[in-house]
């Protein structure tokens, strides 16, 4: 999602200059679930990725060590003059790490991000590739002020805006036309059967749940699900893209029927991007821990209630203007801030050059550094 609008811009940039521009797309195969990763190569318009390192699933020392070796490979054999790498998964840092040990210039988009939690593994993975990138493109001025306490030089850090926003921009008018009965009727979960009334725009919640804080302790998970079974529902339809984490522990801690049995709830397959978007344009409230979501409802202006105690997003909380608000998985919290939200109207908010124009800047900040003297 964050690479589709990169791609056009630099095949905008070789139709007004030569095709100046050589690009190798490598998939490192990380996100190795069809409806997670390849579909969205023919959703977003992405050609097909040059190469395949087919990382799969592993460890987290797995993953990383067999996406440096492969990555290595492909550096030897193609010699770039630059790695341009995106995000926060474990193939960003080892990627960038194999390109630093042979010399070849490291740029990471959405750099500079910081939750300050460093017991997730994404923390490590951005701390680490910012500390070795030659480029750093912050998506806000947080991202950027995170950077220069660090100690990282001023004249690495670009603020270009948030490359995400190129994608929801692109995509949002072909979302809004999607039914969300056609949503639900195509990707219904394949143990559910569907009893529920489809409901209407601004009449349901939309759920996504997969972090190992919320869902791989028993205590923590069952609660949670009691308040989604109890309150939400009794309020408003509650539809549940399904992550395969959540759905293994549903089952293994005993709380599956109590989800399957809600006639409030509607489970879902993960979804593709643009129809998770359409749910997200139309959803009264979104409760989630995930982070690309809270960016989408900024700018769409979904009231956001965040499971999370952090984020590496702050600028899309409500105290800087966005929507979102941080519950944590505390019941008293999460009811407290649920009640609230219901009574907010969509606001939308954009940050400062989350405009759709992203890519485009990251491109001109990267042909600087590559044709920089020295």
């Amino acid at each position: 999602m964050k690479i589709a609008p990169f791609i056009r811009a630099v095949e905008q940039y070789n139709q007004e200059n030569n095709n100046s521009i050589e690009h190798i797309l490598v998939h490192t195969g990380q996100h190795y679930d069809i409806r997670m990763s390849e579909a969205f190569f023919t959703e977003l318009n992405i050609p097909r990725p040059d190469i395949n390192l087919e990382i799969g699933s592993g460890s987290h020392a797995e993953q990383s060590g067999h996406a440096m070796i492969a990555f290595e490979k492909v550096l030897v054999e193609h010699k770039p003059d630059c790695v341009v790498l995106v995000g926060d998964v474990n193939a960003t840092l080892a990627c960038s790490i194999s390109a630093k040990k042979l010399n070849i210039k490291v740029c990471h988009i959405e750099a500079g991000l910081r939750s300050g939690d460093m017991s997730m593994p994404e923390e490590i993975n951005r701390l680490v590739t910012d500390r070795i990138s030659d480029l750093l493109l912050t998506p806000d001025r947080l991202s950027s002020v995170n950077l220069l306490k660090e100690g990282i030089a001023e004249d690495k850090i670009k603020f270009v805006g948030n490359i995400m926003i190129d994608t929801l921009e692109a995509n949002k008018e072909k979302a809004s036309k999607f039914k969300i009965e056609e949503i639900i009727a195509a990707n219904l979960f394949h143990e559910f059967i569907l009893n529920q009334t489809i409901p209407d725009d601004n009449n349901y919640a939309l759920l996504t749940l997969h972090r190992p804080s919320n869902v791989d302790n028993v205590k923590v998970f069952s609660k949670l699900i009691d308040f989604l079974t109890d309150e939400v529902t009794r309020d408003l339809t509650l539809i549940w893209p399904l992550h395969p984490r959540a759905e293994n522990r549903l089952k293994k801690f005993g709380i599956w029927d109590k989800v399957v049995n809600n006639r409030a709830l509607i489970l879902l397959e993960p979804l593709a991007y643009q129809e998770m978007l359409r749910l997200n344009m139309g959803a009264r409230v979104v409760l989630t821990d995930s982070g690309g979501l809270q960016e989408e409802c900024c700018v769409l202006g979904t009231p956001c209630l965040t499971l999370r105690w952090n984020t590496e997003r702050p600028v899309t909380l409500r105290e800087h203007g966005g929507a979102s608000v941080l519950v944590g998985n505390n019941i008293e919290k999460i009811r407290e801030e649920y009640r609230k939200t219901l009574q907010l109207s969509r606001t939308p908010t954009r940050p400062e050059l989350w405009d759709g124009h992203t890519a485009q800047r990251c491109l001109t900040e990267i042909v600087k550094m590559i044709n920089k003297p020295g």
